[in-house]
């Protein structure tokens, strides 16, 4: 993919808080980012890896903090897939625990600043004091109306596709709405709009299977700088690009961006 376009960040676009104007008329965006580099970042810097989660949990904190103003109304983050159970149980272990603190530390702040939080994966296999962490943030921040960030902890698109197929199947020949089914799977408490952007950091150019259904007409952004590094100036260069695109979603003439109910 030719650099300098969405699909590859290029390394010298001018970081800029400013988002074309018509951004914050139209409807909020959903961005998602898969959250990749904090191993490297750490090994590349002499530390454990560790040391680049908790690198990269600031780096949430910050995205968090400038998304609603650059005209964001969902923020789903790739925090750990299926897959990752995989690591090193040292690994998974000190990451199920950066999750607990960045809940118990971060919610009061969501809560004052209108933060809606949601999970979304499987619940089953995490720790039970993360489980209870998580259903105590999202209740105290079901509120929050400025901004839905949705954490994906423990989850696989594919896994969950196969899930929302299987309920409906048992539902037999009752018309079913997928994404709703997806929604109730997931446990999101309602579906979202489909994802507008999705960014990766850290140089990769793949999906990981994440959101692949809802990443069906997103624009997609690749950038090398590593999670911990990735900051609200990168993220408004991200949208900054994303607003010079012309959307079609397979017809011929461009959409405005974040109109409501496009979808093929």
């Amino acid at each position: 993919m030719k650099q300098g376009t969405l699909c590859m960040a290029n390394r010298d676009t001018p970081p800029s808080l400013h988002v074309a104007a018509h951004s914050r008329e139209a409807r909020p965006l959903h961005v998602a980012i898969i959250m990749d580099g904090n191993g490297r970042w750490a090994t590349g810097r002499g530390l454990g890896r560790s040391a680049g989660h908790r690198a990269g949990g600031d780096a949430v904190h910050r995205i968090v903090e400038a998304a609603p103003a650059l005209g964001i109304g969902a923020l789903t983050l790739y925090a750990f897939s299926a897959e990752n159970w995989r690591r090193p149980a040292a690994e998974v272990s000190a990451l199920l625990a950066l999750f607990q603190r960045y809940l118990r530390l971060e919610t009061p702040r969501c809560v004052e600043q209108g933060v809606r939080v949601s999970v979304i994966g499987r619940r089953d296999r995490l720790p039970a004091l993360l489980r209870a962490a998580i259903e105590r943030t999202e209740a105290a921040t079901l509120a929050g109306g400025r901004l839905h960030l949705r954490l994906a902890i423990d989850y696989s698109a594919s896994a969950a596709l196969e899930r929302a197929a299987a309920a409906a199947a048992r539902r037999g020949s009752e018309p079913v709405d997928l994404r709703a089914l997806l929604a109730e799977v997931l446990g999101t408490g309602g579906a979202v709009p489909d994802v507008d952007l999705l960014i990766r950091t850290g140089g990769e150019q793949r999906l990981s299977d994440f959101l692949l259904l809802e990443c069906a007409w997103a624009e997609l952004y690749f950038t090398p700088v590593r999670w911990p590094d990735f900051d609200a100036a990168a993220l408004a260069s991200a949208l900054a690009l994303f607003e010079r695109r012309e959307r079609r979603f397979g017809g011929l003439e461009a959409v405005r961006r974040g109109a409501p109910g496009v979808r093929p």
